[in-house]
């Protein structure tokens, strides 16, 4: 019996932790809650964690057969998600923290626009759909691997408020700037593996 990939599932959960780039759910969840009350704060923190995981797993486990439906091939898809990843992780370096998209007159942000299309942007749902697509030896390990990464971002939308008093604008600022090196280094290593994958063909 074979040991359970637990190096495999770590780094599995923390791509997919920095693919929901966290300080800009962070910004958006705390402009877009500013008057909710704090149950309602959680109420909205499950919902939009739950709605990220069940459209996560979707891509995560059936984008294989996506591709079949609309005639992708993987390393095509792999080059189109490491560039739009890459545009997010330089408007992440870019971003002064003043800017970010919000949702305040809405009457429930979980879903739409927090969920999808701030946590679930384009870019992520690409490197989702590649990450899914890609030969495993663990599904067990995958899906326990995002539902971690989740339940991380469900754990920072919960102590939003917290971590903007512990953190200040300068922290803040450097987190985000963190995040968006770590989401370009995916990005690279996307583009790479397609090109490779491409020439070798």
């Amino acid at each position: 019996m074979n040991a359970f990939p637990l190096a495999h599932c770590i780094s599995v959960a923390l791509k997919l932790f920095a693919l929901f780039a966290p300080p800009l759910a962070l910004t958006a969840f705390l402009s877009g809650t500013a008057g909710y009350s704090a149950a309602r704060k959680r109420r909205t923190a499950h919902k939009a964690s739950m709605a990220v995981f069940f459209i996560g797993a979707l891509l995560f486990f059936w984008g294989q057969e996506l591709f079949a439906v609309f005639g992708f091939t993987l390393d095509a898809f792999r080059i189109g998600a490491g560039s739009l990843l890459f545009l997010t992780a330089v408007s992440m370096m870019r971003a002064s923290g003043q800017n970010m998209p919000t949702s305040a007159d809405a009457d429930d942000i979980s879903v739409v626009p927090l969920a999808v299309p701030i946590i679930m942007g384009p870019a992520t749902i690409g490197a989702l759909m590649v990450l899914g697509a890609e030969p495993a030896a663990d599904r067990l390990a995958d899906i326990l691997a995002l539902f971690a990464a989740t339940a991380g971002l469900w754990v920072l939308l919960l102590l939003a408020e917290k971590i903007e008093k512990l953190l200040g604008h300068v922290g803040f600022a450097i987190l985000t700037k963190i995040t968006g090196l770590l989401l370009s280094a995916i990005a690279a290593q996307l583009v790479f593996d397609g090109i490779r994958n491409f020439l070798r063909a």
